[in-house]
């Protein structure tokens, strides 16, 4: 394998997206990345269309029946002939220096199997998205790392592929937890490397605003790791914190939240807890 990176682009029902995708690419060193397009089974006239013509063209678009989100990365990963993997969504852009940078740290570091960095913010919502260094803790409880990040090949292909959920939207989550559980490093650049789009209507919206699936997911993932993810525990102590002096847990909460330096100068002065879990 070569020391590039693979830029595998999931498509379903997106080519008005994906264009812009591609262009971000142009501006990227294209010494650094082999592209491959994996056509999900779109049943946009539109999307087939631009794929076709990009495939003509002697873009590497590979054709499959619809499979889902996590099936189609792990296509594109498992015909790559690099050492690394970016999945980059069809409605999302990369900056020029990510793909370098991401090597550099990758060559240099063997034992980091992820790179990933700050986002721009387009489309319907515009600012800065800061996932912040690495925290086991945090990833435990939500997923906070997009999924445009840069995966080391062989580390993958030791813990396994994306996990193709039935309800697709936290295929990335999954492998980061997998990653992180399985004693992988993560790096994290705090510089905007990737611009994501906002979109009203996007499937992860949409997902986190179903309550349902909402509650299908968190059972997914707490029957997977059983032994490891407890969210029950993180509710029940707070609530017990909560009945046990109420107004010390708000007073905690306002002071933390909107005055971090008054609550970092009140640890110092040992006149409150750093943290629910001891107070």
């Amino acid at each position: 394998m070569s020391k590039k990176i693979t830029v595998v682009i999931p498509c379903y029902n997106q080519g008005n997206f994906l264009i812009d995708a591609l262009k971000s690419l142009e501006a990227s060193n294209a010494d650094l990345f082999d592209l491959i397009i994996v056509n999900d089974g779109s049943t946009e006239e539109k999307t087939n269309t631009i794929l076709r013509e990009l495939s003509d063209s002697g873009v590497n678009v590979v054709f499959q029946e619809n499979k889902g989100l996590g099936e189609a990365r792990n296509t594109g990963i498992r015909l790559s002939k690099t050492d690394y993997i970016l999945p980059l969504d069809a409605d999302n852009k990369i900056l020029p220096g990510y793909l370098d940078k991401a090597i550099e740290v990758m060559e240099k570091q063997p034992d980091i199997a992820v790179v990933y960095g700050n986002a721009n913010l387009f489309g319907d919502k515009a600012g800065v998205l800061r996932p912040g260094p690495f925290n086991l803790q945090q990833l435990m409880i939500c997923n906070y790392i997009d999924a445009c990040a840069v995966i080391r090949k062989s580390a993958i292909e030791k813990i396994g592929m994306y996990d193709n959920m039935k309800i697709m939207g936290y295929e990335d989550w999954d492998l980061w937890l997998r990653f992180a559980f399985g004693g992988y490093r993560f790096f994290y650049f705090d510089e905007t490397l990737f611009e994501y789009r906002v979109r009203k209507n996007s499937m992860l919206k949409n997902l986190n605003q179903d309550i349902q699936r909402q509650n299908e997911i968190e059972d997914y993932f707490t029957k997977k790791y059983a032994d490891k993810l407890d969210f029950d525990f993180v509710v029940n102590r707070l609530i017990y914190q909560f009945k046990k002096k109420p107004l010390r847990f708000i007073h905690y909460i306002v002071v933390k939240k909107f005055f971090p330096n008054y609550f970092q100068r009140l640890i110092k002065k040992n006149k409150i807890y750093k943290n629910f879990i001891y107070g």
